[in-house]
């Protein structure tokens, strides 16, 4: 991943509350970068985020940029379960970061035949945390 991305992971050790806000808009930043990478449309990215369904796509535009995330429990909680699946697809594919897409996009029968991406947005927190379980085994010991 890239260096924002890594950059994410330390803010999402904390929650937005705990960081000023340059890092608010850096965590912003490497979301949208990871949702983007994903190939999620806007609706998709709104969906998501738990962002209200209202949300214009110049507001997506605007977290690319310098604008933070809602700070909000449910904002917060996906955040931190997104920088988790992207961390997990790095490390599950540490030479070849193109797999990790393919592994998102692919169909899966632990999903009941639905790609990973499709999962978490039309099941929202609790598909996010499937796909998250899935893929990060330390994450579900522990919440087990």
């Amino acid at each position: 991943m890239s260096e924002s991305t890594a950059q994410t992971a330390e803010a999402t050790e904390a929650t937005q509350n705990d960081m000023n806000e340059e890092q608010r808009a850096a965590l912003a930043r490497a979301i949208m970068a990871i949702l983007d990478r994903w190939g999620l449309s806007a609706e998709q990215q709104v969906q998501l985020l738990n962002l209200p369904e209202n949300t214009p796509s110049r507001m997506l535009r605007r977290f690319r940029d310098n604008t933070p995330f809602p700070d909000t429990k449910e904002v917060n909680e996906r955040l931190e379960h997104i920088i988790g699946i992207a961390d997990a697809l790095r490390t599950t594919y540490p030479h070849y970061p193109s797999m990790g897409l393919i592994w998102m996009k692919r169909k899966n029968k632990r999903f009941q035949r639905r790609a990973p991406i499709q999962v978490m947005v039309e099941d929202g927190l609790e598909g996010i945390v499937a796909v998250r379980s899935h893929l990060d085994c330390s994450f579900d010991w522990f919440n087990s």
